[in-house]
């Protein structure tokens, strides 16, 4: 079973689409609008987005733009539009797979079925026990050490959670809620846990929040940690 988010505007078309997807098992949430549907990416990561191109707020193109610049999670356009042209700036745009309206429940199911197959992360353990470097900072999660430019960093147990993560998802936006859920697993605890740890590691890492070189603060939306400063 999968968590999926769909993001569509037309509440027939929406209705047709959560009967299909939860009769194949997958948990179904909502979003009416693209900015809907990217605070809700950002807040609990779907497995998969199914989202609408035809949306009242945003061009559904400028959305998964948007939730490419935050987000890898695999995204399922469906689309009215199917002409050459628009499929390849959809794909180029960061889309996994498409679908041209009208389209079957059999079809969305088969769809999303491939996309999350093809998305699936090797299960191999040992990935998460090689060290990662971003930048000069680098981190050995088997010796539970990190360094600075050669220098090495005096960390709790949280703050070298938390950095070990942001490192693994390197470039990418992580919100606050992801980071409670995922590192803290605790992800009705208030945001401002993060910060604390947060602020921590900025003043060990020689940084400021108003003028970070590494660690960036999105407003709104979460975290990044950048590999190019």
């Amino acid at each position: 079973m999968a968590s999926v988010l769909v993001v569509e505007d037309d509440p027939v078309i929406r209705a047709a689409l959560i009967e299909v997807l939860t009769g194949h098992g997958h948990a179904v949430r909502t979003a009416h609008q693209g900015f809907e549907g990217l605070r809700e990416i950002t807040r609990s990561p779907p497995d998969i987005v199914v989202l609408d191109l035809g949306l009242p707020d945003l061009d559904g193109l400028d959305v998964l733009r948007m939730i490419r610049g935050i987000s890898r999670v695999p995204v399922l356009v469906a689309t009215a539009r199917d002409e050459e042209t628009e499929i390849i700036r959809l794909l180029n745009a960061g889309a996994d797979d498409y679908l041209v309206k009208p389209f079957s429940g059999g079809q969305l199911a088969a769809r999303l079925g491939a996309v999350l197959r093809r998305s699936a992360p090797a299960d191999d353990p040992a990935d998460r026990r090689r060290p990662v470097r971003v930048a000069d900072l680098s981190i050995d999660p088997t010796a539970r050490t990190a360094h600075l430019a050669g220098r090495e960093l005096a960390l709790t147990k949280r703050e070298f959670d938390l950095l070990a993560y942001l490192a693994a998802h390197a470039d990418q936006v992580v919100s606050r809620q992801r980071i409670l859920s995922e590192v803290w697993q605790q992800p009705y605890l208030e945001d401002q846990t993060v910060d604390v740890h947060l602020s921590a590691l900025r003043r060990k890492m020689g940084e400021k929040a108003r003028k970070p070189r590494l660690l960036h603060t999105v407003r709104g939306i979460g975290i990044k940690l950048v590999s190019a400063p």
